[in-house]
C-alpha cells in the first residue's frame, strides 16, 4: 500500500486529517500521522489491550480485528498487524477509531497511563542497564554495540556501533531483538528510536554541540 490520506469530520464540525505510511522495512506496521494533537508531548507503547488501562483511543484500536501493538506518539499513530497485514482494509477502520475517539471527548490516553511514566532519569538508568547487562553482551559477539544517547520524556534514543553500524540487518536486530528487550525489561519506554534512521524523522536527534 502506498500513502494514503483520509479525511474524517468530527461533530464539532472539525475536519482531521490522516495520513497513513506502511513501513518498507516491517511491512506489518503502518504510522499514521494525524492533525489533531493524540498525546501531547509524549508518548505511550501498548503490547496488549489490558495496558490501556481506560485509555479510548487504545481501547478502539484494539477492537480492530489482527491489531497486535500500539504506540501513541504526540500526533502519530504506530500498530502493528500480524503477518498478512492488509493495510487498504484496515487503514479506513483506524481513521473511524481515531474519529470516534476524538468525538468522545474523553481521555484517548488516560491518566492512569501518564502517570505511570517513568522520570526520563528513571529510564535512562534502566534501559542503560538492559543494554550493559544484556543487550550489548549479546551484540559483542558480532562486534556490535548499542549506545544510549539520549532520553527525551519517555522516548529512547539508540545508536549502533562496531559491527552493527551500516549492517542491512540493524533494523531486524531493532525490532526484533533490542527493542523487544527493552521493552519487556522497561514496559514504561514509550517510542524507541534508532538515530541513524530517524536523523531527520519526526523525531531527530540533536546531538550536543562539542563546541
Amino acid at each position: 500500500m502506498e500513502e494514503i490520506s483520509l479525511n474524517i469530520e468530527l461533530p464539532d464540525g472539525r475536519s482531521v486529517r490522516i495520513t497513513a505510511t506502511p513501513s518498507m522495512a516491517h511491512p506489518e506496521q503502518c504510522t499514521f500521522t494525524v492533525s489533531e494533537p493524540l498525546l501531547p508531548g509524549g508518548s505511550a507503547y501498548f503490547a496488549e489491550r489490558d495496558q490501556s488501562r481506560g485509555s479510548i483511543l487504545v481501547d478502539k484500536l484494539f477492537d480492530i480485528d489482527g491489531v497486535i501493538d500500539v504506540l501513541v506518539n504526540n500526533d502519530v499513530l504506530r500498530l502493528s498487524l500480524g503477518r498478512d497485514a492488509l493495510w487498504e482494509e484496515k487503514a479506513p477502520l483506524v481513521a473511524l477509531a481515531v474519529r470516534d475517539a476524538l468525538a468522545s471527548g474523553g481521555p484517548l490516553v488516560s491518566e492512569a497511563v501518564v502517570e505511570s511514566m517513568l522520570a526520563p532519569e528513571e529510564i535512562r538508568r534502566r534501559v542503560q542497564q538492559v543494554l550493559d547487562t544484556i543487550v550489548n553482551p549479546a551484540v559483542a559477539s558480532h562486534g556490535g554495540m548499542v549506545s544510549l544517547l539520549d532520553v527525551s520524556n519517555n522516548a529512547v534514543f539508540l545508536e549502533f556501533g562496531g559491527g552493527c553500524q551500516g549492517c542491512g540487518m540493524v533494523s531486524v536486530t531493532l525490532k526484533y531483538g533490542v527493542e523487544r528487550t527493552i521493552r519487556d525489561e522497561v514496559p514504561e519506554v514509550g517510542e524507541i528510536l534508532d538515530t541513524t534512521d530517524h536523523a531527520s524523522g519526526r523525531n531527530p536527534y540533536y546531538a550536543p554541540s562539542s563546541k
